[in-house]
C-alpha cells in the first residue's frame, strides 16, 4: 500500500497528461481544451468530449465578465461550494434557501430552482450563469432570456438527468446565438453540480494564465 503516487502536483501533471493521450481534443482550440480536459478529469471519461460544446466567444467574454467583477449566479449550492474561491473575486449568489421560495414554488406547481430564479433578475445583466443541477431551472431561465430579461454573459449550463436534461442542453446549444448569450454545456444525459464548477473554475484559471 506504500507504492503509490502522494504527491498533489505530480497526481495533478500525471492526470492531465493521460488525459491528453487519451481524449480527442483536435476540435477544441487551446483554451477550449483546457475546459473539456477539466471536464474530463471530474468525471474520469474521456468520451464526455465527444459531448461538450463551447461556443466561439464563451471563454473570451467569460474572462471578461469576471474581469469586470461580474456577479456569479448558481442554481444550486452544491455549484456555489465547488467554486475555487482563492481565485475568485466575484459575487457568488444562490437563491434557493431564501425562506419565500418554497411557499411561491408550490404555488406555482414548479421546482424550488425554478422559482429561485426570479431572485437572479437584479444581478442578471453581464452576469455568469450557472445552472448544474436542475434542468426545469436551465428551461426557466431559456424563458426569462426570451421574454425579454437582461442578458447574462456566459452561461454554464449542465444540468444532469434523465428528464428534462438532454433536451434542456440542446435547446441552450441550437438556441443560444439567437438568445444572445455564449454557453458552454455537455449535450445528453450526463452533468451535475461538480461539472459546472469545474468548467467554471477552469476559466478563472484561464483568467489567471493558468493552464494544465
Amino acid at each position: 500500500m506504500d507504492d503509490y503516487l502522494k504527491d498533489p502536483e505530480a497526481i495533478e501533471a500525471q492526470s492531465f497528461e493521460l488525459i491528453r493521450q487519451s481524449t480527442e481534443l483536435s476540435g477544441f482550440d487551446p483554451d477550449q481544451q483546457q475546459i473539456v480536459m477539466r471536464l474530463v478529469h471530474t468525471c474520469g471519461n474521456p468520451d464526455i468530449a465527444k459531448h461538450a460544446r463551447i461556443s466561439k466567444g464563451a471563454i473570451s467574454v467569460g474572462i471578461d465578465a469576471l474581469d469586470r467583477q461580474c456577479p456569479i449566479l448558481c442554481d444550486v449550492e452544491m455549484v456555489r461550494h465547488g467554486l475555487t474561491r482563492r481565485y475568485l473575486e466575484n459575487e457568488v449568489h444562490c437563491y434557493l434557501n431564501e425562506p419565500d421560495v418554497p411557499k411561491l414554488a408550490k404555488a406555482a406547481g414548479e421546482s424550488r430552482t425554478m422559482t429561485a430564479l426570479r431572485f437572479w433578475k437584479p444581478c442578471l445583466e453581464n452576469s455568469i450563469a450557472l445552472i448544474g443541477n436542475a434542468p426545469t431551472a436551465l428551461f426557466r431561465f431559456m424563458e426569462m432570456l426570451e421574454s425579454g430579461m437582461p442578458r447574462p454573459a456566459l452561461i454554464i449550463g449542465i444540468p444532469v438527468g434523465f428528464v428534462g436534461a438532454p433536451e434542456s442542453k440542446d435547446y441552450l446549444w441550437n438556441n443560444h446565438q439567437s438568445l444572445g448569450v455564449e454557453c458552454i454545456t455537455v449535450l445528453g444525459r450526463t452533468g451535475g453540480s461538480a461539472l459546472t464548477a469545474g468548467a467554471f473554475n477552469t476559466l478563472v484559471r484561464l483568467q489567471r494564465g493558468l493552464t494544465f
